[in-house]
C-alpha cells in the first residue's frame, strides 16, 4: 500500500510567514496516490447513508466529486462569495489566516438529506464549521466530515465535536 504521506509536499512559509502548508498537489499528479487516497477516503463512509457530498472550494472538489460519483449521489459546491449563479446563502468564518465566507446554492439540499462533508484538510474548523453551518440551515443532516489530512495541533477537531471526523491523515 502507497504511504500517502509521500505525496504530501511541505511548503514553508507559505501563505505567511511561520506556516508549514501541506500541498496536495504531488498527490493529484499521482495516478495511483490519487486512487489510493480516493479508496481510503471512501472506507472511511462505508456503512453510512449518504444522499449528497458537498466539497468546499476549491481542493475540497478534487475528491469530493470523485466520492459522489463513487457513491452514486450528486455533488454540492460550495464556493467563495460570488461564485454560484443562483440564489445563495452565506455564511462568514475564522480561518486560520484571517476571515471570509461561503456561499451555497438555496436549493442544493433537501430537508432530512444525508451529507457528507469534504475538504483537503482541517486545519482549524473554522471553514468546515461554517460549511456544517450552511448544510443545517437548509435542513441537511451531517453524516461526516471527512478530510484528506488532519493538522492535530490546530484543534480544528474541537469546533467539529458535534460531528462525526474522519481523515486519511493526521500530522
Amino acid at each position: 500500500m502507497l504511504d500517502l504521506e509521500d505525496y504530501i509536499r511541505i511548503i514553508p512559509d507559505f501563505p505567511k510567514p511561520g506556516v508549514l502548508f501541506k500541498d496536495i498537489t504531488p498527490l493529484l499528479g499521482d495516478a495511483q496516490a490519487s486512487a489510493a487516497c480516493l479508496e481510503q477516503l471512501l472506507a472511511l463512509t462505508e456503512g453510512k447513508k449518504i444522499d449528497k457530498v458537498v466539497g468546499v472550494e476549491s481542493r475540497g472538489f478534487f475528491f469530493g466529486m470523485l466520492l459522489a460519483q463513487k457513491l452514486g449521489v450528486g455533488f454540492v459546491p460550495v464556493r467563495k462569495p460570488g461564485k454560484l449563479p443562483a440564489a445563495t446563502i452565506v455564511e462568514p468564518y475564522e480561518l486560520e489566516y484571517g476571515w471570509d465566507s461561503l456561499e451555497i446554492h438555496e436549493d442544493a439540499i433537501e430537508k432530512g438529506e444525508k451529507i457528507l462533508i469534504h475538504d483537503d484538510v482541517l486545519a482549524t474548523g473554522g471553514t468546515a464549521k461554517a460549511v456544517c453551518n450552511l448544510v443545517e440551515k437548509l435542513g441537511g443532516e451531517i453524516v461526516q466530515c471527512n478530510f484528506i489530512m488532519q493538522l492535530d495541533f490546530l484543534d480544528g477537531r474541537e469546533r467539529l465535536k458535534k460531528y462525526e471526523v474522519a481523515s486519511v491523515l493526521q500530522y
